[in-house]
């Protein structure tokens, strides 16, 4: 028995903003001279981002009078504190969630949408109580009875947890019918300190929302493709566990994000990759395609480098970047939908990983099958 992905729908703010409308905006909310100008457009010029969204309009404003979010000053003082940035994500985050799961389920016949039995959410940027969980059973007009599990503060990571909490209760229950959202308003947390992890931290994140529903592979709804849940393997590198860090401050939640991130992934993926294809007893050779992380450019050519891959077999990560740049877990689901929506063959074995704090390293084996 096994569990698969029958569909998958995504969703983003309203707000669209090209790289070199956020650097400019960063650049001046930070103060920079000349110099340390210079230095963060390099950042932002070797992002591989073209575009970003965010819940908040006001990066895309020249003037601080007409900020709506932020202070109308030039040095954003009195800078926004962690509770008015939470009553922006109560506000926002369910509604992206809803277009999100909508558009995951459209596509599907009424039965499916009527007959879901779990619902797992997923976020690290933000929560409360009575939580997203319950607004999206509210506004999706699920049954109350239906079961709900929230997994939280995980970081880039957390929507492969929630597939395989998803594929456990598939496999447990195959009339199941399990409803993954994942949602993210990374932009809430911009911190203007200067700082590299700031400056790199700010120059990457992005606000988005993916859905999946995860079934029986046996009672898959979708007329065309899915992809069965395979294999989960998880791993974290205790050395490195003060590298990535994410923490509740007082303006907002703060990311830790060390150049030896990077270095860790490159030096260790290999032997995770040989571990996790070992547990699926498989051999690398079997691997048709991937599905990594686009936490980052340097993230995901430290993958290609470690593993000896051709920059083309992580196009779909780059283009996701390229396209959203990082909207922390929902981000990997992005991939795996561009994934769905190309023409692949059946049988197809595809390696995906996605990486976050601990240095948590998590990864699953998918394979394509078709109705």
């Amino acid at each position: 028995m096994s569990s698969c992905i029958s569909a998958i729908g995504i969703a983003n703010p309203a707000n669209r903003f090209n790289q070199h409308r956020i650097y400019q905006f960063m650049a001046n909310a930070s103060g920079l001279d000349a110099t340390n100008r210079a230095r963060l457009k390099s950042i932002y010029d070797h992002s591989g981002i073209e575009h970003r969204y965010s819940v908040i309009a006001d990066f895309g404003m020249d003037n601080s009078d007409d900020f709506t979010f932020f202070p109308p000053s030039d040095n954003l003082e009195p800078f926004i504190t962690t509770q008015q940035r939470m009553q922006l994500y109560q506000r926002e985050a369910v509604n992206i969630a809803e277009v999100a799961a909508r558009n995951c389920l459209v596509n599907l016949p009424a039965a499916t949408q009527s007959g879901i039995t779990h619902l797992i959410t997923v976020s690290c940027t933000g929560m409360y109580a009575p939580g997203l969980d319950i607004d999206l059973v509210e506004r999706l007009g699920l049954k109350t009875n239906t079961e709900r599990t929230c997994i939280n503060f995980m970081g880039c990571y957390g929507a492969i947890n929630a597939l395989k909490t998803a594929d456990y209760i598939c496999r447990a229950n195959p009339e199941a019918k399990t409803l993954v959202v994942s949602v993210e308003l990374c932009t809430l947390h911009f911190q203007k300190e200067n700082t590299l992890d700031n400056w790199v931290a700010n120059s990457l994140f992005s606000d988005g929302a993916a859905a999946v529903l995860v079934e029986n592979s046996q009672q898959a709804s979708t007329a065309n493709i899915s992809l069965e849940l395979k294999h989960f393997y998880t791993q974290f590198l205790p050395e490195a566990s003060q590298e990535m860090g994410w923490y509740i401050g007082n303006t907002g939640f703060e990311m830790k994000l060390t150049s030896k991130v990077t270095r860790q992934i490159k030096k260790n993926v290999a032997a995770v990759t040989h571990r996790l294809m070992e547990s699926a007893d498989m051999d690398f050779s079997q691997i048709d395609a991937f599905a990594i992380h686009p936490g980052g450019r340097k993230i995901l050519e430290a993958v290609e480098e470690a593993l000896e891959l051709p920059e083309e077999s992580n196009d779909l990560a780059y283009q996701v970047l390229r396209e959203y740049g990082n909207m922390s877990s929902a981000t990997i689901l992005f991939v795996l939908k561009k994934l769905l929506d190309r023409t692949v063959r059946n049988d197809q074995h595809i390696l995906s990983f996605a990486f976050g704090p601990g240095l948590t390293m998590e990864g699953m084996v998918l394979k394509t099958q078709t109705a």
